[in-house]
């Protein structure tokens, strides 16, 4: 059923549909209908709260490019990440379970969408989409791919190596060790990553814990040596161990050279 609206409701819409773009600010809509300030936040409140557009922010909102058919419509996850991102001058790149599942490595659709970015920390729901945002410095920001999603926005996400090398650093926020290493194994007998991208990757996002554990992983699977030598040139002497798996107990095989406990 579509929906049923009012002469201010039509006219905000008539007014979206002319201008063509996806997002609008509330001093637009005042100007454009001649309402007061109130009028134009009670009027874009409704059309919210019934789901005809996707509040941002106070003052900013997603919508559609014509009344949806169903009377119900929400932005893509892409264009609300976007956007909320835009509007601060941020960059983001969608990264964890999101790239995980993008990747083919998790059969499990997550249920948001996570993004390291250089603004905002924490949770946004934008319409029906569910934003978990890691605020990040601006040098832990690249390594990225994207495409342009159905409705013009640009899709952002972390590379095949990043999302590894993140899969690694950023395990106790992901979940994602020991997993991560039969993925890495995966994408190397596949050939869809090289160890180039993976060491190149662990020496711009790594730790010194994350290239470790990278060195150890990538000398068991036979290596290019010269590869291997670069990335253990980025180490600081340390005789201190680390486990492979850092949710279980540090017992096992010691390898010496990357300093790293075998507890699997």
């Amino acid at each position: 059923m579509s929906a049923v609206l009012g002469k201010l409701e039509t006219q905000a819409f008539a007014y979206i549909q002319m201008r063509g773009k996806p997002a609008v600010v509330s001093e637009e809509i005042s100007g454009a209908l001649s309402l007061t300030a109130v009028q134009t936040r009670e009027l874009l409140s409704r059309l919210a709260r019934r789901n005809l557009i996707a509040r941002v922010r106070r003052g900013l909102y997603l919508v559609p490019p014509r009344i949806p058919p169903g009377g119900r419509w929400s932005p893509s996850e892409f264009m609300a990440l976007e956007t909320l991102l835009a509007d601060r001058d941020g960059r983001h790149q969608m990264c964890g379970p999101s790239a995980f599942h993008r990747y083919g490595w998790d059969d499990q659709v997550p249920n948001r969408v996570y993004a390291y970015n250089n603004r905002l920390s924490g949770e946004r729901r934008i319409g029906s989409a569910t934003l978990t945002l890691i605020k990040v410095s601006d040098d832990r920001l690249g390594g990225v791919e994207s495409f342009t999603a159905p409705d013009g926005a640009t899709a952002v996400y972390s590379s095949r190596a990043r999302s590894l090398i993140d899969a690694v650093y950023d395990w106790s926020r992901f979940g994602s060790l020991p997993r991560a290493y039969g993925w890495i194994r995966d994408e190397l007998g596949q050939g869809k990553i090289d160890g180039d991208d993976l060491v190149n990757a662990a020496v711009r996002f790594g730790n010194t814990g994350t290239r470790r554990r990278i060195g150890a992983l990538l000398e068991r699977e036979g290596l290019n040596p010269a590869i291997l030598e670069k990335l253990e040139g980025e180490l600081p002497a340390t005789s201190a161990l680390i486990p492979w798996c850092p949710t279980h107990p540090k017992r096992g095989t010691v390898d010496r050279r990357w300093g790293v406990v075998f507890n699997e």
